[in-house]
């Protein structure tokens, strides 16, 4: 989204700039964010047409090469640091959005209810519902406010890597659904006048009666515990690779890190969404007992969530090497390395999910030996040619001993792939 409205920031930086130090205002970081990228995409097209190269480095191939890679790695460090004011300032705000939508929510649920009590006329049950509502927009009004610097009542939803945790999104709204069913019920029992009316609405509560609810209910909740930790535990391990997001976007719910659309993630969503909707209406028709969700529809939810675990499970994997050789330009003759020639390297993983921007592919790093070599970014119109997911080319720097060494890969996440031996000559 940055990069789509770089061509805007003109109009942004008139009244505030990216120095701009008004007081909660978003405008400067937004601005300067847009500016940052903006400059960096010129950078980069102008370096992959050929053009901005001093004269001193421009008869060396591998010296401009190198100097086009670090200017691109100052601007890439200075995109992300723009970003990560903006995603703070977003995220300062979020608090009043979030607060802001749950009370539509309210608004709403009194216009429905006004519009349906016309001609049958209002009930002490709908009066509970509306209590019920307003309850729980202020609990969530002031958890907005304590946690506003985190994203207001979504925090807790965000997870460790700055992005929207489906598991925790899901699991909450079933918490929020039930603990609204259940004062909906306590308020029909705080107004019920005769004893067989409160005896009906305390016989509501019965696990018989909400039995699917509740089941659901802990299958999502400990589905929430479970991913973070599975989660948690692959990254230590390195057979995950996390990288920090900017700020949380609503298609998190539905994406993996890269932004791609997952199956496990968006069943377990639009399942989620579906058994929680029927629910709502079986609330609303039986205000006086918790919400008996059938069995059925309660087995296809446990279902999605099994599947939904398997795809946490099945999901990334260590990068690995699977050959390393010398790279060839055309014309070159057939040899075998030696110090000062480029190697390709080959495998699958290199690029985390998230990883795709030049702050993080700059951070990229190729141990040969006991040397440790940066991997050149090498621009191209709309993108990067190296390094990418699958190859990565470096040089083999002077300081690399002629004989037997080991190459080893570090990813812009810390996780390190496979040594791989090759053999440097003089």
């Amino acid at each position: 989204m940055a990069v789509q409205e770089a061509g805007q920031g003109g109009a942004a930086a008139g009244a505030h700039g990216g120095g701009c130090t008004c007081g909660g205002c978003p405008h400067g970081a937004r601005a300067g964010h847009r500016r940052a990228v903006a400059e960096f995409l010129r950078k980069r097209d102008e370096f992959a047409a050929g053009q901005g190269l001093p004269a001193a480095v421009a008869h060396s191939a591998s010296a401009s090469r190198q100097w086009v890679s670090e200017e691109l790695t100052q601007s890439a460090e200075q995109v992300a640091e723009r970003g990560r004011a903006e995603g703070q300032a977003w995220l300062a705000r979020l608090w009043w959005r979030t607060a802001s939508a749950v009370w539509v929510l309210v608004v709403v649920l009194l216009l429905v209810q006004a519009f349906t009590a016309i001609g049958a006329g209002w009930t002490s049950a709908r009066t509970a519902g509306l209590l019920a509502a307003l309850v729980t927009a202020g609990a969530l009004t002031a958890a907005s406010w304590f946690h506003r610097a985190r994203g207001g009542a979504l925090a807790p939803v965000i997870g460790e890597d700055n992005r929207l945790s489906t598991s925790r999104a899901v699991a909450g709204a079933w918490v929020l659904f039930v603990v609204y069913a259940v004062l909906v019920l306590v308020g029909r029992l705080a107004g019920a006048s005769g004893h067989e009316e409160r005896d009906a609405l305390i016989a509501g509560l019965e696990l018989g009666r909400g039995a699917g609810v509740v089941t659901v209910l802990a299958v999502v909740c400990a589905i929430a515990v479970l991913v973070r930790r599975v989660v948690g535990v692959r990254v230590l391990g390195q057979r995950l690779q996390k990288v920090r997001a900017d700020r949380p976007r609503a298609a998190d719910l539905l994406t993996d890190d890269a932004g791609r659309g997952t199956f496990a993630d968006i069943q377990y969503v639009v399942i989620g969404g579906v058994a929680l909707l029927f629910a709502a209406v079986r609330l609303g028709r039986r205000p006086d007992q918790l919400p008996d969700l059938p069995w059925g529809l309660a087995v296809v939810v446990l279902i999605s969530a099994a599947t939904y675990l398997a795809g946490k499970y099945a999901e990334g994997g260590r990068p690995v090497i699977l050959s390393v050789v010398r790279a060839r330009e055309a014309g070159d003759l057939d040899a075998p390395i030696r110090t000062g020639d480029d190697i390709e390297i080959r495998g699958a993983g290199f690029v985390p999910p998230g990883a795709q921007g030049a702050d993080r592919l700059s951070r990229m790093v190729v141990r040969i030996g006991a040397v440790h070599v940066h991997v050149p970014l090498v621009p191209v119109s709309g993108g990067f040619s190296n390094p990418t997911d699958a190859v990565l080319r470096v040089p083999v720097p002077a300081d690399v001993e002629p004989g037997r060494v080991e190459v080893q890969v570090v990813t812009a996440a810390g996780v390190e792939t496979n040594r791989y031996g090759i053999d440097v000559t003089d």
